[in-house]
């Protein structure tokens, strides 16, 4: 039986522990967590290793709540949108529910039809994840990690998961994923999965939004939104992106909106890390540059939220958000020609987001 408890603590002012909503029966505690630096405040759960809120002003001034997500912590358990979850040990799509690694087949948990999406029906953003460290100061930063199992899913090997979230600006947020696979080959591609909308996460679609993404090719998919295997030019379709407009200018020409992966050019680096997209929001006047070190990035216009009751009450409908999801590329276990997914044991796995705030 889920217990529900709540509680309250303050931690020197710069990470707060806002409540404790869970308690499983191996006490195992979810709690929610805020880092803060100014009037810039991220707060994150370790259910799912989440980001629920982002926190900033707007160029006037006025804050605003730039993620979607809900009111209360104990509505993420039964959550099927991934609200800024960290997602794996897959992220994205694996066709049906299989792959194999040196002539050994493993079958997976199919919870997207016969595929599996985002790691399974008991992905990592369905777990509890241990808060290993918390610090204050000019740079606050909270450090989560995951243990996850042999056999976990369908995934050959223990895995160790970590994933640091850290204020390192004025206006910055830095995300490092890192995992290390114990005893046997296994495929790792974990994603950070915000919902974003900087008007506001109450402020209607994000159609009006314009994005420039750093990509000239993209990895086209069939009906199930698995790829077929081929790198397209993005030149020509309604996936061209390569000079900022706005997100709904073409969104028509598509089924229900987008949904594909994006294959990142190689740019100028910056600690390792390049240029992927640039977001902006006219009304508001924010801005969010996306740096990271993946091949790839998935675009998604939250074309399946319906009458999903968030924070505040508001009800989130198709195109509330966008996310942005720096990634491997989605099922390539199964594409040889893809860029590999496989941690070998005594590899460490290593992904690097940093997400920058400006205001126009």
């Amino acid at each position: 039986m889920v217990k529900f408890h709540v509680f309250f603590g303050l931690f020197l002012l710069s990470f707060a522990l806002v409540n404790v909503a869970i308690a499983t029966p191996t006490r195992k505690y979810v709690g929610v967590y805020e880092l803060k630096k100014g009037n810039f405040s991220v707060k994150i759960t370790n259910w799912g290793a989440r980001v629920i809120s982002v926190v900033l002003p707007d160029s006037k001034g006025k804050l605003a709540d730039v993620t979607l997500g809900y009111e209360k912590v104990a509505s993420y358990i039964n959550d099927t949108t991934s609200f800024g979850a960290v997602v794996g040990r897959v992220a994205n799509r694996i066709a049906g529910a299989q792959f194999s690694i040196n002539g050994t087949q493993y079958k997976l948990v199919a919870n997207d039809g016969n595929n599996t999406l985002h790691g399974g029906h008991r992905g990592f953003s369905k777990v509890i994840w241990t808060v290993k460290d918390l610090k204050h100061g000019k740079f606050p930063y909270i450090k989560l990690t995951y243990h996850s199992f042999d056999g976990e899913q369908g995934f050959p090997g223990d895995l160790e998961v970590s994933v640091t979230y850290k204020l390192v600006g004025d206006y910055a947020m830095s995300v490092a994923m890192k995992a290390k696979a114990r005893n046997k080959p296994t495929p790792v591609n974990l994603a950070q999965h915000a919902y974003w909308n900087l008007g506001g996460h109450d402020s209607g679609d994000i159609l009006s939004n314009t994005l420039h993404l750093f990509a000239s090719h993209y990895t086209p998919v069939d009906s199930s939104l698995i790829p077929t295997g081929q790198i397209a030019p993005v030149h020509g379709t309604p996936y061209d992106f390569l000079h900022a407009h706005p997100i709904g200018s073409r969104i028509g020409k598509l089924p229900a909106g987008y949904d594909i992966n994006y294959v990142l050019d190689m740019g100028a680096e910056r600690h390792g890390m390049k240029k992927a997209a640039v977001l902006k929001d006219g009304k508001s006047g924010r801005v969010m540059e996306l740096w990271t070190n993946a091949p790839g990035v998935q675009l998604y216009t939250s074309n399946f939220l319906k009458d999903v009751v968030g924070k505040g009450g508001y009800v989130y409908e198709p195109h509330a958000a966008v996310c942005l999801e720096t990634q491997g590329f989605p099922d390539s276990v199964n594409h040889p020609n893809f860029p590999s997914q496989i941690v070998n044991p005594g590899e460490v796995y290593k992904h690097y987001m940093l997400f920058k705030f400006t205001f126009e």
